[in-house]
């Protein structure tokens, strides 16, 4: 039997323990489809993509990216509060704005909520439903949770508001990496060859001074403004992980931020026990780390559903059922996704197969367009799960 100091000493820690039930956070407008505000799992709070909608779910401030980022900030603060967090609780953000030409409205709004130590932060280029012009998803620890910036020695200060990675238990979140030389923020000109290296150095820089190396990395998202460049970014990238799987991985073409730039990537690492599911050459079916299972983006499409939405959302989740299953999860213990459409006007029919799979209690989501790389594909989804 526990003695009464440590009955007390206990029960102080209790906030600090990770949540071992998936929990929905329900605030705000109503989702525009099968996703929810907010899941608290694993020890993070996984926000939904988020729009500048006011309490009616009608899109504000049209056209000034500034405004619409203050406002989507504000909603997802009160999501935070909800969910026992905060904007200091944030590691990692994902931007999504539709033009590029908004990058530093938005970012002048950004900073103002971040005085010091910013998350993480990816902003890409992509088609926003509503014609909004600004998408935020965040993933943030509960108030008292492990957070710590972790910035190599000799690196220039990153020239926008965010950390270059973030390091919360046994978790690592990386920014979007571009090909830039940390030490004076000078960009790496060459083919994507050059640039892909430069990014997996940077990235390896960032591990590195994390105690970590390029085994660890459980999922990863690449951005290519230039779909004639998969091949050879996968060539220079699977040079990175001849000593272990590669993670799982989702690669689309999108804008990025600097047109300068021939790629992005964003990673997660984890110090946890790593396993890999059917793994490839340039990535794993799924990484299991600890309890938290990271898919890699799937698709569905075949000679049979080209163009057809729904035939390639169905066939895409029983891929994800399958790979579930396989690595011991069901789709209730899904807690964030990721949609890429490559035509917003399909949302209706994917959401209707999404709806189906999930049933209820379902994962925060975002959902936005982006261009694939395998031809005849129009909807590829990306998902995590946290086993209790």
């Amino acid at each position: 039997m526990l003695r009464a100091a440590s009955l007390v000493a206990f029960c102080a820690l209790l906030p600090l323990i990770p949540m071992q039930k998936k929990m929905v956070v329900t605030v705000g407008p109503a989702p525009v489809g099968p996703y929810s505000p907010a899941v608290k799992a694993g020890g993070f709070i996984y926000v939904s993509g988020t729009l500048a909608q006011d309490d009616t779910g009608t899109l504000v401030a049209d056209n000034d990216a500034a405004a619409q980022t203050r406002h989507i900030i504000e909603r997802m603060r009160r999501v935070l509060v909800t969910a026992g967090s905060s904007l200091e609780q944030v590691v990692a953000v994902t931007v999504y704005l539709r033009r590029a030409a908004d990058f530093q409205a938005m970012n002048g709004a950004y900073a103002a909520f971040w005085p010091q130590s910013p998350p993480t932060r990816t902003t890409v280029i992509t088609d926003l439903l509503l014609e909004a012009d600004v998408e935020i998803s965040m993933v943030a620890v509960a108030n008292g949770g492990d957070r710590r910036v972790i910035h190599p020695e000799g690196w220039a200060s990153s020239p926008n508001p965010y950390s270059y990675a973030i390091r919360t238990g046994d978790t690592l979140f990386l920014s979007g990496l571009v090909p830039r030389n940390g030490r004076d923020n000078t960009p790496v000109t060459g083919d994507i060859g050059v640039q892909t290296r430069a990014v997996m150095d940077n990235a390896g820089a960032l591990l590195a001074a994390a105690g970590m190396d390029h085994s660890h990395i459980v999922s990863g998202r690449v951005y290519l403004p230039d779909g004639a460049n998969f091949g050879g970014m996968n060539e220079a990238y699977r040079g990175y992980f001849t000593k272990a799987a590669p993670p799982a991985r989702a690669t689309v073409i999108a804008g990025l931020a600097g047109p300068q730039y021939a790629v992005e990537m964003t990673f997660v690492a984890s110090s946890a026990p790593r396993e890999a599911i059917d793994p490839g050459q340039n990535l794993s079916r799924a990484i299991r780390a600890g309890r938290t299972l990271y898919v890699s983006g799937a698709l569905g499409n075949d000679s049979t559903n080209a163009g057809d939405a729904a035939a390639q959302t169905r066939e895409t989740l029983a891929r994800i059922g399958t790979t579930l299953r396989e690595a011991g999860y069901t789709p209730a213990d899904v807690v964030d996704g990721l949609v890429y459409l490559t035509d917003l006007s399909l949302f209706g029919p994917m959401n209707t197969e999404y709806r189906n799979f999930f049933g209820s209690e379902f994962p925060a989501r975002a959902t936005v367009g982006a261009g694939l790389v395998s031809p005849g594909a129009v909807v590829e989804i990306m998902v995590t799960a946290v086993k209790p």
